[in-house]
C-alpha cells in the first residue's frame, strides 16, 4: 500500500516589537497660508462664514483704534493683526471672543515691535474710547484685573498659532520705495495707497502675499481710483525684480475690490468714493483676467474639488455667472453650502458686544472643543511640542529619529502536533488482528487501529471487502 505524505501545518505568528511614546512634536512655521487652508475652515460644519467675516472686520477696527488711542506706530498694527488671522483660523469665534483675541494679539504685537503696553493699558484704552475724559480711569483700576490676567493667558495661543515666528511683513516700507520711484503725486496717489496699505490688513492678504505683492497691489490701485493709467508708473518688467508675479498681484486687486465692494462702510478709505469707483476697476480687471486666463488664486493644490480653481480665471464669464461674478466670498459660500447654515432662527442671533466695555473686554475663556480641532491637542498629548522655523532641518531630524521608532516584525514558524498526528493517521491502512481474525484495510482520515484488528475509525468500504 502506497503511504501517502503531508507537509506538517505551519501557523505564522506575526510579532510587533512596540515602541514608547514619541519624544517630541515638531510644528513648523508657516510664514505664509495660502486660499486652501483658509477654504478648509470656512467649509467647517461649524463656522458660519457671515458671522467669520463680521468678527474679523471688528476685531481688525478694535486692534485699529486702540492702536491709534495708544499711539503705537503701524508697524505693531501690522502684526496684531497677522496674528489675530492666524489665531481665528485656528479657533473659530464659538471658543474665544474676538475681542479677547484682538486683544491679546495687540499685546503679543507690542511685545515683537518693542513697543511695550501692559495688558491694562490696552483694556483702559478700548474702555476709554468713547467715554468723555471726565469719566476716564486708569490702568492701575481694579476693573481690569481679572481681563488682564485673561489676555496674558490669550497670548501663549496667539505665540502657538503662529508657531513662535517672529519674523514679521511691513509692506509700506517698499510702497514708499515704490511711490519714489514711479515719482507719483504724494498728496494724492501715495496718500490714498497708503491708507490702502492699512485696509488691505483687513483681509487675508497679508499671510498670502508678500510684502512686494502687497505694495504693488496698493499703488496700482491707487492709481486706477485717481485714473491714472498704472502702465505710466508701473512696469510689467519690474515684477520679476520684486520677486512677485501679474498673477500674485492680480489676486491681491480682486481680493481688495471685494472688501472695498462688500464691507466698504467697514474699512477708511471705502466712504471716502462711490461703489461705482470699485466697480468700474472691478470690471477692468476682470477684462484683463479673462484674457490672460488669470487664476483666481494662484497658490492652490490640485487635490479633490480644488482642483477647478486653478482652471478657474478671474472674471471669465464662461467659467462663472455674472452674479456670482460680483458676489462677496462669504456669500459664495453660502451659497456653495459652506457654514453652519444661515443667520434667521433663535440660534444664531448673536449678542450685542461693545469693546469699550470691560466685561466684554475681558469675557469668560471657554475651552476649546476637541470634536472641532482635535488635532491641536492630539500633537501635544503623547510628548513635547517644539517649534521649528527651518523646514529642512525639521525634515532631517525627522529622518535621524525615525530610526529609532520603526516597528519591527519578525515570523516564527511553529509546527502543530495535532495536525502532525492527523496527518500521519489517515495514511497508515488497518492490519491484521492479533487473535488471527481477519482484518480490514485503512485508508480512513485519522482512523485508530484497535487491538483485536476488528476497529477502525472511518474506514472505507474497500478496506472491508479486502478484509
Amino acid at each position: 500500500m502506497t503511504m501517502a505524505s503531508e507537509e506538517p501545518a505551519i501557523s505564522p505568528i506575526s510579532i510587533t516589537t512596540h515602541v514608547g511614546p514619541h519624544t517630541s512634536h515638531v510644528q513648523v512655521a508657516t510664514p505664509y497660508i495660502f486660499q486652501d487652508k483658509i477654504d478648509e475652515f470656512f467649509e467647517s460644519p461649524r463656522v458660519n462664514p457671515v458671522k467669520e467675516d463680521t468678527f474679523r472686520l471688528q476685531g481688525v477696527t478694535w486692534i485699529d483704534n486702540v492702536r491709534k488711542a495708544l499711539r503705537l506706530p503701524v508697524r505693531t498694527f501690522n502684526t496684531a493683526v497677522i496674528y489675530y488671522h492666524k489665531f481665528r483660523l485656528g479657533h473659530p469665534d464659538h471658543e474665544y471672543n474676538y475681542i479677547d483675541a484682538a486683544a491679546a494679539a495687540l499685546f503679543t504685537a507690542c511685545k515683537i515691535e518693542d513697543t511695550l503696553k501692559k495688558s491694562k493699558d490696552i483694556l483702559c484704552a478700548a474702555y476709554n474710547m468713547k467715554l468723555p475724559p471726565a469719566e476716564h480711569l486708569s490702568a492701575d483700576d481694579p476693573i481690569f484685573e481679572p481681563h488682564s490676567k485673561t489676555i496674558i493667558g490669550l497670548e501663549r495661543l496667539m505665540l502657538e498659532s503662529s508657531g513662535f515666528d517672529f519674523r514679521c511683513r511691513h509692506p509700506q516700507k517698499v510702497l514708499i520705495k515704490l511711490a519714489k520711484h514711479g515719482h507719483v503725486p504724494r498728496h494724492t496717489v501715495a496718500k490714498t495707497a497708503f491708507v490702502i496699505s492699512n485696509d488691505i490688513y483687513r483681509t487675508f492678504i497679508p499671510i498670502k502675499q508678500s510684502s512686494s505683492t502687497m505694495a504693488l497691489a496698493c499703488l496700482e490701485l491707487a492709481l486706477r481710483i485717481h485714473q491714472i493709467n498704472p502702465e505710466d508708473v508701473l512696469e510689467g518688467g519690474d515684477y520679476p525684480k520684486w520677486s512677485t508675479n501679474r498673477e500674485e498681484v492680480m489676486e491681491s486687486l480682486l481680493d481688495l475690490l471685494d472688501l472695498y465692494t462688500h464691507h466698504r462702510t467697514s474699512t477708511s478709505l471705502g466712504p471716502q468714493y462711490a461703489i461705482d469707483t470699485f466697480l468700474n476697476i472691478r470690471i477692468t480687471l476682470n477684462q484683463e483676467s479673462s484674457r490672460n486666463e488669470y487664476p483666481r488664486y494662484t497658490q492652490s493644490n490640485s487635490n479633490g474639488d480644488r482642483r477647478r480653481r486653478k482652471h478657474l480665471t478671474n472674471g471669465d464669464g464662461d467659467h462663472m455667472e455674472n452674479d456670482e461674478r460680483e458676489m462677496s466670498p462669504s456669500k459664495r459660500r453660502r451659497k456653495d453650502g459652506g457654514g453652519s447654515g444661515g443667520m434667521t432662527g433663535g440660534d444664531n442671533k448673536e449678542k450685542t458686544i461693545s469693546p469699550n466695555s470691560p466685561a466684554s473686554t475681558g469675557s469668560t475663556l471657554s475651552r476649546p472643543r476637541r470634536s472641532d480641532h482635535h488635532h491641536h491637542h492630539h500633537r501635544g498629548r503623547d510628548g513635547t511640542i517644539r517649534f521649528m522655523l527651518d523646514p529642512e532641518r525639521e525634515r532631517g531630524e525627522k529622518e535621524i529619529v525615525g530610526e529609532y521608532f520603526k516597528f519591527e516584525e519578525e515570523e516564527y514558524e511553529i509546527v502543530d502536533d495535532d495536525c502532525h498526528h492527523n496527518a500521519h493517521g489517515g495514511a497508515v491502512g488497518g492490519g491484521g488482528g492479533s487473535d488471527g481474525r481477519s482484518g480490514g484495510g485503512g485508508g480512513g482520515v485519522g482512523g485508530a487501529v484497535g487491538d483485536d484488528g476488528n476497529e477502525w475509525g472511518n474506514s472505507s468500504p474497500e478496506g472491508h471487502r479486502r478484509g
